[in-house]
């Protein structure tokens, strides 16, 4: 580390790395020193008990220290590779290590070095050994030191003693950045561990029983046990964890400070728009339009979720809403992520309230329809419907990404709905939340709502700036969908199962993980039955000439138009289609009464929320449905989660087996929502959350607006840029 190296230093700066190896740092995101140290560990070997040679067990991990006897490189002709292999021995007895195509290690280990070799067992033909072990010269032997050339330049390594012999953090990597080569650089830079500035004061932390910074950075890297490891991220998830509260609350402080246009219908009104419904609202769909309602009436911006389990009800929910904002002459924006939901919540609300006389805009990149009561509905060039919507002649736009295009604008929008906003990128959520009135007097209502339920362990947390709400019961009538796993062995079973749902007179779905095979993967000799990464267009064969050749089957994947898609989704809803192969293009929102079996092949290719938004596409109508999990898997942890499927109550239920197996980083997925990964690692632990919690409404009592805390508030701000959890 040189002198005047700071947390901000770019990497080529730094000695021993040079522009060449900071362009390789770069494509794992890392530019700074800063970055370099906060680079955590993703996992740890614990090599940390030497061993005997003469115990070591084939395929375990295991650490050893012996004298080189021989090192030699040979030249592999057939792959053009170099094999560099040392012969080891302590006083138990001798093995081999193996390295490919690492040259420099000749030169690097000598004939006499006494080293240290970490890795896992192998047993080959040569006996048990090592391949591609790390390794640590750690001394000489006492014969063999003065015939060394140059043994004083090894003290330096011999010092350090990073890589064995202990717990070795491991790091994500990238081609030309090993595990090894980041403790390499990261060992010297924690010389300058005490430059780095503590954020938090001490009296917080105390409070917490975290340790400062500078230790958790050192108990992360390079523990002396698992419990400084714990010890440390802990210390790290909660100061993200506690800039994320300071988000949330400061966003609630903010939209109770915006105006937005109070929006009323009387009871009486409102029980007369009940009356046209073709169904009674449940009581979970009635509590949460009273919430919705008491929300929108005030002359401050609604901000809520709502999460709902599939075919729960939640569109008609929005609908509602929608028409109340309409009512009091405002405008409403449903917007959707795909081109088929929209156009069904298009055709629902037409269908249900196609009286409704204020104007109701489909606009999606295919084009454009607009109604305005019964018998009045037409297409309409989208020119022409963004004009209305700017003059505020059409009360409700319902559509994709097309309402967020250059040049749509809206009148005097009071209410943005966001169905599945996990879909819609960050910008393309603010574009529609952030719609002001053209003088920026006025912010919308916002509703967003999910079918991906999220434990409440983790909603709090994550969406402390929203109220949620959930509706968990189903609408009356419906039935329990019967979900089964289907192993190899049972797939005639199931197929003449199938048969005889289609003779009933039922509707079937198929859904697979990719739209095409790989070229290069041979088909040749394929087994029609084999549990592969199936293909659409695969299975569409396979179904409609080998095992329904009687049955009129089709096919819809993403790469289909999207007039293409809308024609077999209309076909399929006039039940001129026995089975419907399709990609994961059907899992949201698609609703066929008559489809009562879903089958998914390679079932354990799909995550959890993802299965169970599939199996929500049936069990729609009167009649029993299924699902089927058709898997050659025979993995613990593939028979966990589909057990966990099939029998989980509801998708809440699921969703916190799914967090228990997984854990809320892989849960939630990092990428999701840019929190850092030890945060979302730790988002389980409530008294940590609760303690990070009452730490920032600390701060926020005494200074709501951080006025006495320039360095947070830049922080905060910084931190909200990053994630991204609405």
């Amino acid at each position: 580390m040189t002198q005047g190296t700071q947390l901000e230093t770019e990497l080529r700066y730094v000695k021993g790395i040079g522009p060449a190896f900071a362009v390789r740092l770069q494509k794992l995101g890392l530019k700074t020193v800063k970055d370099l140290l906060w680079h955590f560990p993703s996992r740890y070997e614990d090599f940390s008990n030497i061993a005997n040679i003469v115990d070591l067990i084939p395929g375990e991990p295991a650490t050893i220290q012996g004298v080189i006897q021989e090192i030699k490189i040979l030249r592999s002709f057939r792959k053009k590779m170099f094999i560099i292999q040392a012969t080891v021995a302590d006083a138990t007895g001798s093995v081999r290590a193996t390295w490919f195509n690492q040259k420099f290690l000749v030169a690097m280990l000598k004939k006499g070095m006494v080293i240290n070799l970490a890795g896992k067992v192998s047993d080959g033909k040569a006996g048990i050994g090592f391949s591609h072990p790390s390794y640590e010269i750690v001394g000489f032997s006492e014969d063999d030191e003065q015939f060394i050339e140059n043994a004083a330049d090894y003290r330096e390594e011999i010092e350090a003693c990073k890589h064995t012999g202990r717990l070795v953090p491991m790091y994500p990597e990238t081609k030309g950045v090993t595990s090894k080569g980041l403790r390499f650089l990261i060992k010297p830079l924690l010389d300058a561990i005490d430059r780095v500035p503590e954020t938090l004061p001490a009296s917080m932390l105390e409070r917490a029983a975290v340790m400062d910074i500078n230790d958790a950075l050192r108990g992360i890297h390079f523990p002396e046990t698992m419990e400084d490891v714990t010890r440390a991220r802990r210390r790290i998830a909660f100061e993200d964890i506690f800039y994320l509260q300071l988000v949330n609350m400061l966003e609630r402080l903010r939209l109770a400070k915006e105006n937005a246009y109070a929006c009323e219908m009387e009871e009486e009104k409102f029980s007369e728009l009940l009356k046209q419904l073709p169904f009674e609202l449940t009581e979970a769909q009635a509590q949460v339009m009273r919430e919705i309602m008491n929300d929108i009436a005030r002359p401050h911006p609604m901000n809520r979720l709502l999460q709902g389990d599939v075919g729960s009800g939640k569109t008609i929910v929005a609908v509602l809403s929608a028409i109340i904002i309409a009512e009091a002459g405002k405008q409403a924006s449903f917007m959707a992520p795909t081109e088929i939901l929209a156009t069904q919540h298009y055709h629902t609300f037409k269908k249900i309230f196609g009286n409704f006389e204020k104007g109701v805009a489909l606009l999606t990149a295919s084009g454009a329809r607009v109604f305005f009561g019964e018998g009045l509905e037409s297409e309409m060039k989208k020119a022409d419907v963004i004009k209305k919507l700017a003059t505020g002649e059409i009360k409700i736009a319902i559509g994709t990404h097309a309402l967020i295009q250059k040049g749509v604008t809206f009148d005097e929008l009071g209410l943005v709905v966001i169905d599945e906003q996990h879909r819609f990128g960050v910008k393309q959520r603010q574009a529609l939340a952030g719609h002001k009135k053209g003088n920026g007097e006025y912010l919308p209502h916002f509703l967003s709502m999910s079918a991906t339920p999220i434990p409440r362990t983790l909603s709090l947390t994550l969406f402390g700036d929203l109220d949620v709400s959930i509706i968990e019961e189903l609408p009356k009538g419906r039935k329990a969908i019967m979900t089964k796993i289907v192993p190899p062995a049972s797939r005639t079973d199931a197929y003449a199962f199938i048969r005889g749902q289609v003779k009933k007179g039922r509707q079937i779905f198929v859904i697979c993980p990719r739209i095409e095979k790989n070229e290069d993967e041979d088909g040749k000799g394929k087994n029609w039955f084999a549990a592969e990464t199936k293909t659409v267009k695969e299975e569409y064969d396979k179904l409609s000439k080998k095992i329904f050749p009687d049955m009129r089957v089709e096919m819809l994947h993403g790469k289909l138009k999207p007039a293409e898609k809308a024609e077999v989704m209309q076909r399929m809803k006039k039940g001129t289609i026995d089975v419907l192969v399709a990609t994961s293009v059907i899992e949201v929102g698609v609703d066929i009464p008559n489809a009562t079996i879903m089958m998914i092949e390679g079932a354990e290719r799909f995550g959890l929320a993802q299965l169970y938004q599939f199996k929500g596409r049936v069990g729609r109508g009167e009649h029993q449905s299924f699902c089927l999990l058709f898997t050659d898997s025979s993995s613990q942890p593939t028979k966990d989660r589909l057990e966990a499927l099939v029998h989980a109550r509801n998708g809440f239920e699921l969703a916190e087996k799914d967090l228990a197996l997984r854990g809320p980083g892989e849960f939630m997925g990092q990428s999701q929502t840019g929190l850092p990964d030890l945060a979302m690692r730790s988002l389980h632990d409530i008294k940590l959350v609760k303690s990070a919690r009452g730490a920032a409404e600390g701060v926020l009592k005494i200074d709501p607006e951080l006025k006495q805390h320039a360095q947070l508030k830049g922080i905060v701000a910084r931190f909200h840029d990053k994630v991204h959890l609405e």
